[in-house]
């Protein structure tokens, strides 16, 4: 599976199955009508894409829970294609809230936005749409590929649990306290009553499978994970290569300057994390890497 940003991350020649997978799941059509709609939303290389890890905090990793059973884990999303569209979308909610007569102050740009209702609206929707489907087929091809490597190379074993899917940046039509509301959840997942989800860890911490209390304070949401306590730079300034080999003792991964940015000191502390969300979510398993890989 190819992992990493930029070219050197996609398909070189995107192999028969990617172009046929992305071809049937109507993912190709769905694009091409947003893209007549709107040209400068668009990105090169979906198929090529397709299957790809990326890189900055996206993982697969194998994992053992709390029995020594094997869970194999992935983070990742909707590529460049999806980062291009908030790009542009971003840029024209810009330029509507110039063009507006809102009737009260906009304390900052980022805070611009759609009306509902309004054409401009129904087509970030429409994309936001297509940028989720894609994600989660690019979560399941790579889980495949993933399971048909370790099939191929371990010795025989049998799949025991159904996969636990999940978005973690994205928008939903919901009900709560007695309306009908869009929610955006950043960095964050949906935690109804008796809903799996996933809280990762970092390299070399430990990660968690949850199960939703449905909590309606939190809009039935909980974290995906602990969070960077320090930016990237931050990071890369203050952690050694030793430091991060101590680190990820008993992982196997990158352990390379490459990748000071992600080490575990990086992040929160993710126990601290889930206490403090214990009126979210229950834990259902606790997992510890054996293998991570890096994009």
């Amino acid at each position: 599976m190819p992992h990493g940003n930029g070219p050197g991350g996609n398909h070189r020649d995107p192999p028969s199955s990617v172009e046929t997978a992305y071809r049937n799941s109507g993912l190709q059509e769905r694009y091409e009508a947003i893209i007549d709609k709107h040209p400068k939303a668009s990105a090169k290389a979906q198929t090529a894409q397709l299957a790809t890890l990326g890189g900055g905090n996206h993982f697969i990793e194998v994992c053992l829970d709390e029995a020594d059973r094997v869970w194999v884990m992935l983070h990742s999303g909707s590529r460049g294609s999806g980062n291009r569209i908030g790009q542009y979308f971003i840029e024209r909610a810009r330029e509507e809230l110039l063009r507006r007569e809102l009737g009260y102050h906009v304390p900052d740009r980022d805070l611009a936005f759609f009306m509902e209702g309004e054409p401009l609206f129904q087509d970030y929707m429409e994309a936001v749409g297509w940028a989720q489907d894609y994600a989660r087929a690019n979560r399941e091809v790579m889980m495949e590929r993933t399971l048909r490597a370790l099939r191929d190379n371990l010795t025989k074993f049998k799949l025991e649990k159904e996969a636990v899917n999940c978005h973690h940046n994205y928008v939903a039509r919901e009900h709560h306290f007695g309306a009908d509301v869009w929610i955006t959840r950043k960095g964050a997942v949906r935690a109804g009553q008796g809903e799996l989800g996933i809280i990762p860890g970092s390299m070399g911490a430990k990660s968690f499978i949850v199960c939703g209390k449905g909590n309606p304070d939190s809009f039935c949401t909980c974290s995906h994970g602990a969070g960077r306590a320090m930016s990237r730079t931050a990071a890369k300034q203050r952690f050694t290569l030793a430091d991060h080999k101590k680190a990820t003792e008993g992982v196997e991964c990158r352990k390379d300057a490459g990748v000071i940015d992600e080490t575990p000191m990086a992040y929160k502390d993710i126990d601290a994390v889930m206490a403090a969300q214990a009126d979210l979510v229950d834990v259902a398993h606790t997992l510890r890497q054996v293998v991570c890989v890096k994009g």
